[in-house]
């Protein structure tokens, strides 16, 4: 199986509730990310977890198809909040309640996005785009890219270490 292209992947949380405002919560998708590396599934290029959802830029590797590692991917993070909320919040996981065949609880939206990237004015974009999410109008988190921890701005913008899960998309 050829290595897939670059893409561009977006999950969104249900109803667009804001349950990644919680550190624990973005460090389930941290750590997912990195075992994902780790395991040879993925590399990562680009991240940011906002409050209801993520972007990534990835690249799947040889011998794994893209479906498979973002089913896996977004249904290991829900089961973590799933067990975090029943847990330590049973009130907040009502409010991901439904009545599908398959599941009880849905954390993510249906369908998250996955855009093949196949240029490097394609990738700067969406690199641009994920990085000055966190200071959009909208968001307001930081000043400035580099200040948000959950985005690999930093690896980019400063010389900082950054995360360890990361590759320079221009190494590829």
């Amino acid at each position: 199986m050829p290595l897939h292209p670059l893409y561009f992947f977006t999950a969104t949380i249900k109803d667009w509730i804001s349950l990644l405002k919680d550190d624990k919560y973005k460090d389930i998708i941290i750590n997912s990310l990195r075992f994902l590396v780790n395991n040879k599934r993925v590399n990562i290029y680009c991240f940011v977890i906002m409050p209801n959802h993520i972007h990534l830029i990835w690249q799947i590797k040889e011998g794994h198809k893209k479906e498979n590692v973002q089913r896996d991917f977004l249904k290991y993070i829900a089961q973590q909040i799933k067990f975090n909320l029943a847990k330590n919040d049973p009130k907040a996981l009502e409010r991901f309640k439904v009545n599908l065949k398959d599941r009880e609880y849905q954390i993510w939206k249906h369908r998250p996005l996955s855009i093949d990237l196949y240029s490097d004015a394609v990738i700067e974009q969406k690199l641009d785009y994920i990085h000055n999410n966190p200071i959009h109008e909208k968001w307001k988190l930081v000043e400035k890219p580099e200040e948000y921890k959950y985005s690999s701005a930093s690896f980019y913008l400063t010389d900082l270490p950054a995360w360890d899960f990361l590759s320079h998309y221009k190494e590829l």
